[in-house]
């Protein structure tokens, strides 16, 4: 890791097109992205077609090819990167799962396990409906979710980003995971069905 700081300085230089910068940022922030891209691939079959390393270089591509960002600090790099990632995996998941409409329903429970390590396409596209439909009720508990599910930050981290305390960051979380808990179940206990 870099000297304090320079992680943002040189998000902001690369920003100005300095490539330079854009290629010491990518060492430095290499393996904590690689880390996480492997966070979501653990767990898919063999001979997946969407790779660590392929997600890792979309996610690059959509963070760096965007819209102009005013970059804060590291925190707000990685949780830009959940955002990126998050829409690389529904993109992916998406696409491989337009074949597959109807029949099989998929249960899914918003627990640590799952934040930690999501293993199907299928919870990727359930968790997206349903951050979609938070992020309409409550915007701050939709961006704590998908920086927790899909950034992998820290409640500390969180809080920097949303410029809220903890204390916040962990009430939002637990309204948020019971919210989310009765829509990714359904109303009346079932599971619900992809799409």
């Amino acid at each position: 890791m870099g000297l304090p700081g320079e992680i943002t300085q040189l998000l902001r230089a690369s920003r100005r097109g300095d490539a330079t910068a854009e290629a010491r940022l990518m060492s430095l922030v290499y393996d904590d992205l690689h880390r996480l891209a492997g966070r979501y691939m653990r767990g898919e079959r063999a001979g997946h077609t969407l790779q660590t390393t392929a997600l890792l270089h979309e996610t690059w591509l959509c963070m760096m090819q965007g819209c102009p960002v005013d970059w804060q600090d590291r925190a707000h790099f990685f949780a830009l990167a959940a955002r990126c990632m998050r829409r690389v995996l529904v993109a992916y998941a998406r696409s491989h799962s337009a074949g597959k409409r109807g029949g099989g329903a998929v249960r899914v429970d918003l627990n640590e396990a799952l934040l930690v390590d999501p293993n199907q396409l299928d919870t990727v596209l359930l968790v997206d409906s349903a951050l979609s439909d938070l992020d309409a009720w409550d915007a701050r508990q939709s961006a704590i979710v998908e920086m927790r599910f899909f950034g992998g930050l820290t409640e500390d981290e969180i809080a920097a980003v949303l410029d809220v305390s903890t204390r916040t960051v962990k009430r939002d979380w637990k309204m948020a995971a019971a919210w989310l808990s009765v829509r990714l179940r359904g109303q009346d206990g079932s599971a619900p069905t992809p799409g």
